[in-house]
């Protein structure tokens, strides 16, 4: 999808009346933040890898707030149709899933026609994309107190509630909320790669990659005794990526018993502590395959694998292809180990 040659990846945000100010201004956030690798030593960025551009139609169209407060009056920068030049398409929606406009819908059905990626940062959003055909048959996330009413409007899409977000390629969805943000940065990692999106969440100091689905937030709540807890242990084991750890010492780190901090995790992560772990591992060999020229073997040893043997199965089963074959694609050329 993304280009980092010749051109920047072109990113339109659509604008309409009645949209959330929070979904309108996090894409333009995450996007802009994307930059490539540095070209000079104590330079804080290098080259913008996205053009971001908001598009829609009318002026002084209102944009809202918490329920549907009005916050202010704005006039995008671009007619809604420019959107059809660009490379991804950010689909926003209004409070209490109101109808969007239907010039939005033709629009996106000519960007679907064209293939340009759509993607929704709102259970609003989503019900644009729905509104507009995109969905039929397609599993999606959307956030978990608009579920049913989704359902219920198109009971021909499949709804999600335990993913932050899914991504079909030609459209993705995201749960809302922050998951906007988790949504952002999978496609920085699509595009450019795992060490782009790392920087992006480093600046915006988020984790790069939530392992977890709604899950944790909605059906297991935290007792009130397990708050915070966990976070000095993420830390801990994120210190201690290249030294072998077992679900013992996670359990005493955290004060219980390997049962109740294997509970613990799948409560506040969606995931166990040996696969939370693994997937860190993987993620810091995405790091260290785009950024260095270490062997293989140096890679495993850092990231706590063992053996290049080890690091290549798990490696295959969480980001689908061969470390080698991954650093081929997402090696910067100007990257220095």
């Amino acid at each position: 999808m993304g280009e980092s040659g010749s051109r920047r990846h072109r990113v339109a945000v659509l604008a309409f009346d009645r949209v959330h100010s929070f979904d309108l201004a996090m894409p333009l956030q995450v996007f802009t933040t994307a930059h490539g690798a540095k070209k000079a030593p104590g330079e804080l960025f290098g080259d913008r890898l996205y053009d971001v551009m908001v598009c829609g139609d009318g002026e002084g169209l209102a944009i809202t707030g918490v329920g549907d407060i009005e916050m202010y009056r704005y006039t995008p920068a671009r007619p809604l149709a420019d959107a059809l030049d660009a490379d991804t398409i950010v689909v926003i929606g209004r409070p209490r899933l109101q109808d969007p406009p239907e010039s939005v819908l033709a629009l996106l059905r000519e960007a679907h026609r064209r293939e340009i990626r759509i993607a929704s940062i709102s259970a609003g959003g989503g019900q644009v994309m729905a509104a507009a055909g995109l969905l039929d048959g397609r599993r999606i996330a959307t956030h978990w107190s608009r579920a049913d009413v989704f359902a219920a409007q198109f009971p021909e899409v499949v709804v999600d509630v335990d993913v932050l977000y899914v991504d079909h390629g030609d459209v993705l969805t995201c749960a809302g909320g922050a998951s906007g943000i988790d949504l952002c940065l999978h496609m920085i990692r699509e595009d450019f790669g795992a060490a782009a999106a790392a920087e992006v969440a480093r600046h915006m100091v988020v984790p790069p990659q939530r392992s977890g689905g709604q899950k944790p937030y909605v059906v297991h709540p935290e007792p009130e005794d397990d708050r915070g807890v966990l976070e000095p242990t993420l830390r801990w084991l994120r210190g201690r990526l290249d030294q072998p750890v077992t679900l013992t010492q996670i359990a005493a780190r955290i004060g219980a018993s390997p049962r109740t901090a294997n509970r613990m995790f799948k409560e506040q992560t969606g995931t166990t502590p040996v696969q939370w772990l693994l997937r860190q591992r993987v993620t810091h060999a995405q790091e260290l395959l785009e950024t260095t020229d270490l062997p293989i073997e140096s890679i495993a040893s850092h990231c706590g694998f063992g053996t290049a043997i080890s690091m290549r199965q798990h490696f295959a089963r969480h980001a689908g292809t061969s470390p080698m074959a991954y650093r081929r694609t997402f090696r910067a050329p100007d990257s220095a180990s």
